[in-house]
């Protein structure tokens, strides 16, 4: 019984277990059997993931090669030779004024005072203001051969919003000398009749943007005006309007257009007023690269009425480094004739009859560079037309002594030219210019010769700081004498000149430094103007005090 019990007990939970279990008969006919069905669903294991690692790249371990443009550091000197002239340096924000103002003072042999100042203010940033003044004189042993200059100026300059900068100045200027050219050089002669004085006021209007607008414009409009007049009550007004525009297209073309008006007036004392009016446009397209700059366009100007066209063509080839340049062109334009223009290079003539302005058409090629860190060169050959050039000739027909000059014009005259200039500079301990000014003067319509026009020319310039506080500079200039009429109409040439000059400076204290200038050291006499013989050896020395010197 207690096994009977103990089968019963298994085979109920058997049937139990395989609840869910269904026996199916097999009718296939092939023998019996069980067939077990599950509900059981497969499910498939998940993938491992795969890892991509890139591979790290080669170690580089050639030389980069590096190109560096470093500018050169040779000094830009002024062609013309000039007496030493300490500079007003920039003032920093602060206001501090560290060697940024200074007055020069000193005196001469030919009883010469000079006086020179330059005074610098403003933050250096939106405004500044740069006061100038300038007087000296000298009088030698000859009857009236003394001169004084005179000159104050005043230039500012304040930023406006973000992108404008206003520039303003004002100035006078006084030149006297005497007509000491009379021969014989017994004659006594009144006063009034010998002075010549002549005084300009001047200003000056102008504003740009200081970057280009939007739109790739680039615009300069600028106004000028000067009011001329001298002791014998002759008077002009000179106005210059230009308006220059630039359209930048892309990285390396440009539009240029620009209009300049150039308005005159002069009145002569007792004799009717003259206007001389001239204006122009100057339109043209510019190319810049790395290697090429070129300009292409027209002038179109109307002087006093009268139309001509002129080329406006331009071209800079060149290495990328600067250090070759091949310059070739083709311009025109009008040089303005005014009183003040004829005073400026004659100041013994009389006042002109006519004022003709004078028309220049230039064809040049040349070439310009620098061999290694110190040297440089250019050089340059032009042939140029020039119509209307004004030309000075001694008046003998009033009183005979030739003391005054008459203004001629020679209606056509063709120029050749050539020029180099060579330089030498080692930073700011030496430097060295020299260049040198060829002209020939042919095809003449109606003069014989170019009266007062300079042939040949040289001029060369030195600077050395000898030692830290010591600094020398020479000049030298030449040039072979101009053509001039004699009194029977018969034309010659002055003897050729050669001047040179020297100075010193060097400093004593942290604020002053003191200086000398020796001129014609040779005591040449020769004559730029017929009849006007130029000062001997002479010298002039003083001190330079600088304000607030820190350094």
């Amino acid at each position: 019984m207690k096994y009977k019990a103990i089968t019963l007990f298994l085979t109920g939970l058997g049937l139990f277990c395989t609840d869910n279990l269904h026996a199916q008969k097999d009718t296939s006919g092939k023998g019996g059997g069980v067939t077990i069905v599950s509900s059981f669903k497969p499910v498939l294991r998940e993938a491992a993931k795969i890892n991509f690692n890139a591979t790290p790249p080669a170690p580089d371990t050639s030389k980069p090669r590096l190109n560096y443009a470093i500018p050169n550091q040779n000094l830009v000197l002024g062609y013309q030779p000039g007496s030493l002239k300490p500079l007003a340096l920039a003032v920093d924000s602060a206001v501090k004024f560290d060697n940024s103002s200074f007055v020069k003072v000193g005196f001469g042999s030919l009883r010469t005072p000079f006086v020179q100042a330059g005074i610098t203010l403003g933050d250096g940033e939106t405004a500044g203001l740069n006061i100038y003044a300038r007087h000296m004189a000298s009088e030698s042993k000859r009857n009236y051969q003394k001169f004084s200059h005179t000159n104050i100026q005043l230039a500012g300059y304040m930023k406006t919003g973000n992108n404008l900068q206003w520039d303003a100045g004002v100035g006078m200027k006084r030149d006297l000398t005497y007509k000491y050219g009379y021969v014989p050089a017994t004659l006594v002669l009144p006063v009034d009749s010998l002075k010549q004085s002549f005084q300009t006021i001047s200003g000056r209007l102008a504003f740009h943007n200081i970057n280009k607008t939007e739109f790739g414009l680039t615009y300069a409009p600028e106004l000028k005006i000067d009011i001329f007049s001298d002791n014998h009550k002759n008077s002009e007004s000179n106005t210059i309007l230009n308006a220059p525009l630039q359209k930048t297209i892309g990285k390396s073309f440009a539009v240029n257009l620009g209009i300049t008006f150039d308005l005159t007036r002069f009145s002569p004392d007792k004799k009717s007023a003259v206007n001389n009016t001239m204006y122009f446009i100057s339109p043209s397209v510019a190319y810049k690269s790395a290697a090429i700059n070129a300009e292409v366009g027209i002038r179109p100007s109307w002087d006093n009425g009268k139309f001509k066209m002129f080329p406006n063509i331009l071209a800079t080839i060149g290495t990328e480094d600067k250090r070759f340049n091949f310059q070739a062109g083709w311009t025109g334009y009008v040089r303005k004739t005014t009183y003040q223009y004829l005073a400026g290079q004659n100041p013994w003539a009389w006042i002109p009859g006519e004022l003709k302005n004078t028309w220049i058409e230039e064809r040049f090629a040349g070439f310009k560079g620098a061999v290694g860190d110190h040297f440089t060169y250019a050089a340059k050959v032009g042939f140029n037309k020039i119509n209307n050039q004004p030309l000075f000739i001694n008046d003998t027909t009033a009183s005979g002594d030739g003391k005054s000059f008459k203004v001629v014009y020679e209606d056509r005259m063709n120029v050749l030219n050539l020029g180099w200039e060579l330089g030498y500079a080692v930073g700011e301990k030496f430097s060295l210019l020299t260049g040198l000014q060829f002209n020939q003067f042919t095809g003449f319509q109606t003069q014989d010769k170019a009266w007062g026009m300079i042939p040949l020319e040289l001029k060369a310039a030195a600077r050395m700081q000898v030692i830290k506080d010591l600094w020398l500079k020479t000049d030298l200039f030449a040039f072979r004498g101009a053509r001039y009429m004699r009194k029977d109409g018969s034309d010659d040439r002055h003897k050729g000149a050669f001047d040179l000059n020297a100075g010193l400076e060097f400093k004593i204290t942290r604020n002053i430094n003191l200086w000398t200038q020796f001129n014609n050291i040779f005591n040449k006499e020769y004559q730029r103007w017929n009849q006007y013989p130029v000062y001997g050896f002479n010298f002039v020395g003083g001190i330079v005090f600088s304000f607030d010197q820190k350094n």
